[in-house]
């Protein structure tokens, strides 16, 4: 289950909800994630994630982007990791952490990059879920792993990296 609080009044050119639950749900199947997770998404604003990567992150400075994983994996993906998961007692689902989002880079990250509104957001969801899942990107094989892993996710949402919905 995909639980999405926004806290701005900034608007994308594509249905944001949708969007997300959508790359959720397809980020689950393809790493062989049961279906019935918790994520937790904060669509914000530039001045908000600021402060959330300040005092969670001790960085000065807004991000597109930040995922805050509730489990602990030895290796990423690894779904044995899963057995240790928090359950929430009111929806009975385990949960695999938060996401937040500046809305305001989607918007500036859309224009520089060329993309849609709905290819930036879903892209900044995808990286996150894996982030979730336990992958990262420190090293340059890692980092080229997250990527495949995020096109193959976006392209079987059918949000290819030439996203024709341009001005949704």
């Amino acid at each position: 289950m995909v639980f999405i609080e926004k806290e701005t009044d900034i608007e994308l050119r594509c249905d944001a909800e949708k969007v997300i639950e959508r790359v959720v749900d397809q980020s689950l199947a393809e790493e062989g994630f049961p279906q019935d997770m918790e994520v937790n998404v904060l669509l914000t604003d530039d001045d908000s994630i600021h402060e959330i990567n300040l005092s969670e992150r001790e960085i000065d400075a807004a991000t597109d982007v930040l995922s805050f994983p509730m489990i602990e994996y030895e290796v990423p993906g690894d779904t044995a990791a899963l057995e240790e998961a928090d359950i929430d007692p009111e929806t009975d689902e385990m949960i695999l952490g938060d996401i937040v989002i500046s809305l305001e880079h989607v918007i500036a990250q859309a224009e520089e990059y060329n993309h849609s509104h709905r290819r930036e957001l879903a892209f900044l969801t995808a990286h996150s879920m894996l982030h979730l899942m336990g992958y990262d990107h420190m090293t340059d094989e890692m980092r080229a792993d997250m990527e495949e892993r995020q096109e193959k996710i976006l392209a079987a949402c059918g949000i290819p990296r030439d996203d024709e919905e341009m001005l949704q």
